[in-house]
């Protein structure tokens, strides 16, 4: 065989006859493969493994239960041989050669005229490496690229089949690494991304050049409230048949108005897709080393929202119940408010001497825990200079060692 290197191509096999010699463990790795291609399957060996043989059962191959003969190669598109008998696959590989069927042969590549890559996919892209006689690098290259698709770390835009919409990603708690593999997919795609202040800025960075990034905070209002304006923002450049992206930190539908913005999106026609996120009322506590349940502690935990205070009328948070909680609660967006919280859980029954924690800016290099109790964690708060974002922590598990 020449040191010529092979001429990749993909080979259209739905409907068209393709012969395997050998049942054994070789043959079952490859079948899949040439099943989901489509390929009409004629297998020939005395003896198969279990797994080929349930292929056989239901109806995915043909079995014929005998050895190689002189002309089953005639009539096959390609032949894929994987016996353990010399002589058989010589003489196959023969008559290959002489009616111009393409043949892989697991014992001798030299000896074959076509060589199987090491194949995989990610996002709908069908990834194939040759690396000639090195297996394992074809394999660990294949890897590399199927991965990269998968998590948005290799950027291949879409262009011929890129549905124009919306897609409200949740981006985590702050850590890029923490965002879903969807997510940064969806992002590596974009035209247009809309980010809020708490989505993780680190990810924005990884954006290529052309991609249009929007603040969110600086979205001129105008005859709008802010959330009418970002609606807005969203719809116009959806309907100007851009890809778009709202970023937004922790999970677009805990307490980051994701609700509000799908209704709009779908009263205006524009196709709307939602990916979760990573909630900061569960990762910034573990992150901390805080278990929001644990057993024999907590087997309950609430999540509220500190950013009206408890005497507001506006406020739709029971805070007498709350007070009579004796599971984990979770504070977002309470920083500025911790005094007037602490107070009303007290007077409503939650003892002053429950274990607290802060944790601001949880899961990023900033990171860092206040300890204190339900008395004492407003002075606390003040004394350390803790500013938002943090998540408060009110229960017995902030003291589980």
């Amino acid at each position: 065989m020449s040191e010529h290197p092979a001429y990749p191509v993909g080979l259209r096999l739905a409907g068209r006859r393709v012969l395997v010699l050998g049942g054994g463990t070789v043959a079952q790795r490859r079948l899949p493969a040439l099943l989901a291609a489509g390929a009409d399957v004629t297998l020939i060996a005395p003896a198969v493994t279990p797994s080929v043989e349930a292929m056989a059962e239901t109806g995915e191959l043909r079995w014929e239960r005998r050895g190689y003969r002189r002309g089953d190669v005639d009539g096959a598109w390609y032949l894929l041989i994987a016996t353990d008998d010399t002589e058989v696959n010589e003489a196959a590989s023969a008559e290959a050669e002489r009616l111009r069927v393409w043949c892989v042969r697991s014992d001798d590549a030299e000896a074959a005229t076509a060589w199987t890559p090491a194949t995989g996919r990610g996002d709908g892209v069908t990834v194939a490496v040759l690396t000639g006689r090195d297996p394992r690098r074809s394999a660990a290259v294949r890897d590399a690229v199927v991965e990269g698709l998968r998590d948005g770390t290799l950027a291949a835009r879409r262009h011929r089949d890129r549905t124009p919409g919306v897609a409200l990603v949740g981006g985590g708690p702050g850590d890029p690494d923490l965002i879903t593999v969807r997510g940064r997919r969806l992002l590596a795609e974009a035209d247009v991304v809309i980010a809020d202040r708490l989505g993780p800025r680190d990810l924005l960075d990884e954006l290529p050049p052309q991609v249009e990034v929007i603040d969110a905070a600086k979205i001129p209002y105008g005859r709008y409230m802010a959330q009418e304006a970002i609606n807005a923002a969203l719809i116009e450049h959806a309907r100007a048949g851009r890809s778009v992206v709202r970023l937004k930190g922790g999970d677009p539908f805990v307490f980051g108005r994701g609700r509000e913005e799908a209704q709009a999106l779908a009263e205006a026609g524009i196709q709307v897709t939602v990916v979760p996120g990573v909630t900061s009322a569960i990762s910034v506590p573990g992150a901390a080393g805080i278990p929001v349940t644990h057993r024999g502690v907590a087997h309950e935990f609430t999540v509220v929202s500190g950013h009206l205070p408890p005497d507001d009328p506006r406020s739709l948070v029971d805070w007498p119940a709350l007070g009579a909680l004796r599971g984990t609660l979770v504070l977002l967006m309470a920083v500025e408010r911790m005094g007037a919280i602490a107070e009303t859980l007290i007077r409503h029954g939650r003892s002053p001497a429950t274990p607290t924690a802060v944790v601001q800016e949880g899961t990023t290099p900033a990171q860092r825990r206040v300890d204190a109790t339900l008395g004492t964690v407003a002075a606390r708060l003040t004394e350390a200079g803790i500013r938002p974002p943090a998540v408060i922590v009110v229960g017995d598990v902030v003291a589980v060692p």
